[in-house]
């Protein structure tokens, strides 16, 4: 039987009169490339925001790599990594300053700061770029390291937020591949992504509707569920029925 790093009963988060997450319930398992998917205002980024234990729910129940999403924030934060499109380097530092930075804060040792430093240096092929500052490199490379650096301490699970957004084909490709490498050591991936192509990734996909999940399965039991040859065609046939339009 297979590991529950996540799993969620009901969880719900309203601002107000608004409910912006609608008793979701679902798990995720060691290891899996779980892929969360919704148009804008579906809900999902009020959704992960409480599950790395950033936003308290206003009700329902919640277990991230163990521990409660009410009363342990700080522990979900120390076992989880977290990467998102939209800041996760300093791009004024260099790119060893950068891991051993997030190291540190990660907690690692000096001589785990220095090993990781090497290690990753190495198998991202930045050896020449060490010493360069973030803001030079191109940006599928900066994805590429801020990915690592979001699991250098080898956290149970990793929260992607659309961290392939603006990223060539090509690069794509070699992102994931870093995925599928991390998910084999056993390290969980839970990913946004606007790039439906990449939900076929996923080991299992779920799309958000209005601040429920409609619809859960893997790609290929979505497909057959809806009728549909692609996972696009899945998604937009959901999406559609939305009534809402901002997050």
């Amino acid at each position: 039987m297979k590991e529950t790093v996540i799993k969620t009963n009901k969880l719900t988060k309203r601002f107000g009169d608004f409910v912006a997450v609608d008793e979701i319930s679902f798990e995720v398992h060691r290891g899996e490339i779980f892929g969360f998917l919704g148009a804008n205002g579906a809900g999902k980024t009020t959704a992960m925001r409480m599950l790395c234990g950033l936003s308290i729910p206003t009700s329902g129940e919640a277990n991230v790599a163990g521990f409660d999403v009410f009363r342990e924030t700080e522990e979900i934060k120390k076992n989880i990594g977290y990467m998102s499109q939209k800041f996760s380097l300093y791009e004024d530092l260099t790119v060893l300053e950068n891991i051993e930075f997030y190291a540190g804060i990660y907690g690692l040792t000096d001589k785990e700061i220095k090993d990781k430093s090497d290690e990753l240096i190495s198998k991202l092929g930045l050896r020449n770029e060490a010493k360069k500052l973030v803001g030079s490199l191109p940006l599928g490379w900066k994805q590429k390291l801020s990915f690592s650096v979001a699991i250098v301490h080898q956290p149970k699970i990793v929260f992607l937020d659309e961290p392939t957004g603006g990223v060539d084909p090509s690069m794509r490709r070699q992102f994931w591949d870093l995925i599928y490498d991390a998910a084999d050591k056993g390290i969980t991936i839970f990913v946004t992504t606007h790039y439906l192509d990449e939900a076929e990734y996923c080991n299992r996909v779920s799309i958000m509707v209005d601040g429920r999940i409609d619809a859960l399965d893997t790609p290929a039991g979505l497909r057959k569920q809806f009728g549909v040859g692609t996972m696009d065609e899945v998604f937009y046939k959901l999406a559609r029925q939305a009534k809402r339009s901002a997050d």
